[in-house]
């Protein structure tokens, strides 16, 4: 489910005050600013996407100002992407400023200040990115900041309809398959990006991590089936058993153990939902691809420090 902030309902004499609460609890710290006093009204909704975050920004005119003493103060390290959908917004960061229409996007880094110039109301798509997502795939992105993007490039066009169509229907994604669309939304912005900044190709990271994200795509696909095997799985991606657990190696498992370490996850995830309260713990373990019910109680036991029984009592009882 979305989470949805609005200054409606709220006294008019608090709603600056409270749309700064807003912004600086969903984005980062921030300082706004709106001559509209008691008559601004601003709404942010917010859908996580894997390791980025989904947000749709509706409000009135204002200035927004993420500052040195701001940053200071915190540890966010960000990427913000913020795709226009009605009204303009000027963004000035690294001694550039851009102005983004309908259609176009810009970058801004939350690490380094920046500022946000919309003089009439608007609505913007904010897709916020772990800025090692990015640096993993393009390197430093400091260059593209406070630049427009989306106009006649064909693969800015793309990234901009990926991404706004993505984060539209984020709310509907189930998990597995939001993570792995927010990894082809990154490789697809990292694309663009790499056009504008005149490279011939793109590391072979990018490459690399778009593997990564099929592969946990095809494993989560099919995690109730108990033949998931190694084999089939590289059959399927085109490519090596071993260059499969060598994919993995990155990120200190293997196909083993992520398969294993997935389907504990959504057998953890059913035993503690009242809704499934009805079914037993075998029916579960079977329906993720689990065909030994002793075995797998010891896997979670190992994993998790409870039997799955004490597991789902403790949660029920909550």
């Amino acid at each position: 489910m979305p989470l949805q902030f609005t200054t409606d309902g709220s006294p008019g004499y608090r709603r600056l005050a409270l749309w700064q609460d807003i912004v600086c609890d969903v984005f980062v710290g921030l300082d706004c600013k709106s001559d509209l006093g008691s008559a601004f009204r601003g709404s942010v909704t917010q859908v996580p996407l894997g390791k980025a975050v989904c947000s749709e920004v509706c409000s009135d005119r204002q200035h927004v100002f993420r500052t040195p003493s701001r940053i200071a103060r915190s540890d966010q390290d960000f990427v913000l992407v913020a795709l226009g959908h009605r009204g303009n917004g000027g963004v000035v960061q690294d001694g550039r400023e851009t102005v983004i229409h309908p259609g176009e996007f810009a970058l801004y880094d939350t690490t380094r200040p920046y500022e946000l110039k919309f003089n009439d109301a608007f609505t913007q798509t904010i897709f916020k990115v772990p800025r090692e997502m990015l640096r993993r795939r393009l390197g430093g992105a400091e260059t593209l900041t406070a630049m427009s993007f989306g106009t006649d490039a064909p693969l800015e066009r793309l990234a901009y309809d990926f991404i706004f169509r993505l984060c539209q229907s984020a709310d509907r994604l189930a998990p597995g398959n939001a993570a792995a669309l927010s990894e082809q939304a990154v490789d697809l912005l990292a694309m663009a990006l790499s056009e504008r900044l005149g490279k011939t190709s793109l590391p072979s990271s990018t490459h690399r991590s778009a593997l990564v994200y099929r592969l946990k795509a095809h494993v989560r696909a099919h995690l109730a089936d108990p033949d998931l095997s190694l084999s089939d799985t590289a059959a399927a991606l085109g490519i090596s058993p071993r260059y499969v657990n060598d994919l993995l190696a990155d990120e200190q498992t293997s196909f083993q153990r992520y398969v294993l370490a997935e389907r504990l996850a959504q057998c953890r995830r059913d035993l503690a939902s009242p809704a499934l309260a009805h079914r037993h713990i075998g029916e579960i373990a079977f329906a993720w691809g689990f065909n030994d019910v002793s075995h797998f109680g010891r896997v979670f036991r190992d994993h998790f420090g409870m039997s799955p029984r004490d597991f789902r009592q403790s949660q029920l009882r909550h």
